[in-house]
């Protein structure tokens, strides 16, 4: 089945992701940016681009679509400036979600596949235990807040009209253009720093950008996936000490890894106010996508190493510095 798609974030990492894989499969796309300028963008023979902003008029733009995807977001940040970072998370994350799906349903879509956020279950699991799709949600900041008030709107939003919702959360999403903290991972590696990474045992959960696209397209269409919550990773848990040897690996510069206790690392962070950056290098969180498995037949697509060579290569042509 033929669909017509209109896309929010399409200029984003994730969204310019969908965009490239929608194009290639031969889908028509109705591509919503709020910011940045595709005009020099090979794509743009061939999608209809919009500006997109919280209060568009998007009924034009929506007639004859049947699938919205909705990657589009105020995102986390480490330090937010906002006096109310809730209230600026609501306004993009939740007023803007149901803006455009209340349009959606006007325009007679289909289905609404949303982009969340892992962060809707929480920040951290113990090992062994991961989350899975039917926990009950446990957001600890803003960010996380507003997607779980989306989520939930957005369910209402579908027992009252038919739209069907296909929720996703990834967890931390890389490959080539990634940027923040695995950026700068791969900076550290290829400069050679040494790092008191080498003895943590953690477990995380991480997704491949090209395998988060393929499940994105798999909840297009597939019947099952109608009002489904559904986690997603590689189905490959990695300790960040192992992260940083295959990353080193991909890059061709052999990590320099001293063991330095987790525990001592806790510490020293929490004592310089970087508890939450501790959180992430040491502690674990693994999701359980044996749901997104069972309902969908979807596998990952792409391996783990497969994946960091890809985030390998784009670094070092684009992105060293």
């Amino acid at each position: 089945m033929s669909h017509k798609v209109f896309l929010t974030g399409a200029s984003g990492f994730v969204g310019s992701a969908i965009l490239r894989r929608l194009v290639s499969d031969g889908t028509t796309v109705i591509a919503a940016v709020r910011q940045g300028n595709l005009a020099s963008s090979p794509l743009v023979r061939s999608v209809q681009f919009h500006s997109f902003e919280q209060e568009n008029d998007w009924g034009g733009a929506l007639t004859e679509c049947d699938v919205v995807i909705h990657s589009a977001a105020r995102v986390h940040v480490m330090n937010d400036t906002e006096t109310d970072p809730l209230a600026a998370f609501r306004r993009v994350n939740v007023e803007g979600t149901l803006a455009l799906a209340r349009q959606a349903i006007a325009a007679g879509v289909k289905r609404f596949v949303f982009i969340s956020s892992i962060k809707v279950n929480g920040e951290g699991t113990q090992p062994g235990k991961p989350y899975t799709a039917n926990d009950t949600p446990q957001p600890q900041d803003p960010y996380g807040i507003s997607k779980l008030e989306a989520e939930t709107a957005l369910q209402a939003l579908a027992r009252e009209s038919g739209l069907e919702v296909v929720i996703v959360r990834p967890v931390l999403v890389y490959g080539p253009g990634v940027k923040a903290n695995f950026l700068n991972m791969m900076r550290w590696l290829d400069r050679g720093i040494p790092l008191p990474f080498g003895a943590i045992h953690n477990r995380r959960s991480l997704v491949a950008l090209d395998n988060l696209v393929d499940l994105v397209v798999t909840c297009m269409s597939h019947e099952a996936a109608a009002n489904q919550v559904f986690l997603v990773s590689d189905g490959e848990d990695l300790s960040t000490t192992e992260l940083l040897r295959r990353m080193g690996q991909a890059l061709g510069r052999p990590a320099r890894l001293l063991p330095v206790p987790a525990g001592l690392l806790s510490t020293g962070a929490k004592v310089l106010g970087k508890g939450s950056l501790s959180q992430r290098l040491c502690g674990s969180l693994q999701v359980d996508i044996n749901k997104t498995r069972d309902l969908l037949g979807w596998h990952p697509p792409v391996k783990v190493n497969t994946a960091l060579q890809a985030a390998a290569r784009h670094y070092q042509e684009y992105d060293k510095t």
